[in-house]
């Protein structure tokens, strides 16, 4: 499902990071304890970051980069920041950003880069899950069956290309019909559930606390009968 010659679909990051091998290579675990998810070339990788009990330092990261706590706990310290994030707690962290991390147990994070884009100004910025939410648009009219969501978002940040971003986005209960994805988009639930179904069948139902991918190229269908709400990470090129 994840190979380059193989169907585009959507990935349960969770289940995947639960059998990744981790590759320690040179360098600070930050950066070289890692597990690559299976990605079609492109300016887009993911996957697991496995920290060990322990410290370290980062100074300067080679890309921007999403960032979500599977388990355990990170203290991320940099710049006037300085925050612990536990499981489900999100970050971006731009390209060239330096910081000290602590973590008082083995934790592990997935991560979304993406490579080629502007350069970054080393900024790191937490994800607020709980901000504000304004209200957004909603899924293309041909596509739903049923009554229009209502959809609210909060960006917490966006390339300066406008490519890359990631926030906060909640909706009322919808039903959309397979649309082709143009876009790569992770996703961790905090509220509700949904099932996808891909162009050859296969589905899924993620909720509260899943975490997962769909692939650019990918062609799915959303359904959702609850309030769902999520925290994101997408890069959609121009």
């Amino acid at each position: 499902m994840t190979n380059a010659s193989l169907t585009r679909s959507f990935i349960d990051l969770r289940a995947w990071a639960a059998d990744a091998t981790v590759a320690q290579g040179e360098g600070d675990p930050f950066l070289a304890a890692r597990a690559q998810l299976p990605l079609a070339d492109g300016p887009i990788s993911a996957g697991l970051i496995a920290l060990p009990r322990g410290a370290g330092l980062v100074n300067g990261m080679p890309a921007d980069e999403f960032v979500i706590v599977v388990s355990g706990a990170v203290r991320i310290a940099g710049g006037d920041l300085d925050l612990t994030l536990g499981e489900g707690g999100s970050i971006l962290l731009r390209g060239g950003a330096a910081f000290a991390w602590t973590a008082d147990a083995d934790s592990r994070l997935l991560f979304m880069r993406r490579t080629g884009g502007p350069a970054g100004d080393g900024a790191i910025i937490p994800i607020d899950a709980d901000a504000p939410l304004a209200p957004s648009g909603a899924p293309l009219a041909e596509l739903l069956v049923g009554p229009t969501p209502q959809c609210r978002n909060h960006g917490d940040w966006k390339s300066p290309d406008g490519e890359f971003m990631a926030g906060t986005w909640d909706s009322t209960p919808y039903y959309r019909r397979a649309m082709r994805y143009g876009h790569y988009e992770l996703m961790y639930l905090l509220d509700g559930s949904v099932t996808f179904i891909d162009e050859v069948g296969a589905e899924a139902t993620f909720a509260c606390g899943d975490i997962f991918l769909v692939e650019q190229g990918a062609s799915c269908s959303w359904d959702s009968r609850v309030h769902v709400k999520k925290i994101y990470c997408i890069y959609r090129p121009a």
